[in-house]
């Protein structure tokens, strides 16, 4: 479990930089985009802590389903509750959404719906790749 640990920290610290590059992007086309779009520095610094952040536990949580003694079921989970949870947290920190309980019952069901396609559309792909390998060798 250790090397595990060690892979999600390896992870997230070589793709953590995207999150930032995301922001700033983001920001400047809300700036070229939105009448009178500004933001105050404790919220640009808040935004770059926070994408940082995903970006490194996005990248980091892969590392689950790489744990051979885990059924994809159990490494779905955990690699959906950590994601669940840094978005939901990051949206609410950086008012992206505001706490409110209908707006918090939009973003679970987008975030939900999102993950469960991209995740859909991996698996398949990965599972077509393997098919097409193993039909070579054999």
């Amino acid at each position: 479990m250790k090397s595990y640990v060690k892979e999600f920290f390896l992870r997230g610290a070589m793709f953590s930089g995207l999150g930032p590059i995301v922001l700033g992007i983001v920001y400047a086309i809300l700036a070229a985009t939105v009448e009178g779009f500004s933001l105050g520095g404790k919220e640009v610094l808040l935004g770059i802590i926070s994408t940082y952040l995903l970006a490194f536990i996005q990248a980091g949580a892969t590392v689950f389903n790489q744990v051979e003694h885990w059924s994809v079921g159990k490494s779905l989970l955990c690699h959906f509750s950590l994601l669940f949870v840094a978005y939901s947290l990051a949206y609410i920190l950086n008012s992206w959404i505001p706490f409110e309980p209908m707006v918090l019952a939009i973003f679970a069901g987008i975030f939900i719906i999102g993950y469960f396609l991209i995740w859909g559309i991996v698996y398949l792909a990965v599972r077509g790749t393997s098919r097409r390998l193993n039909s070579m060798l054999g």
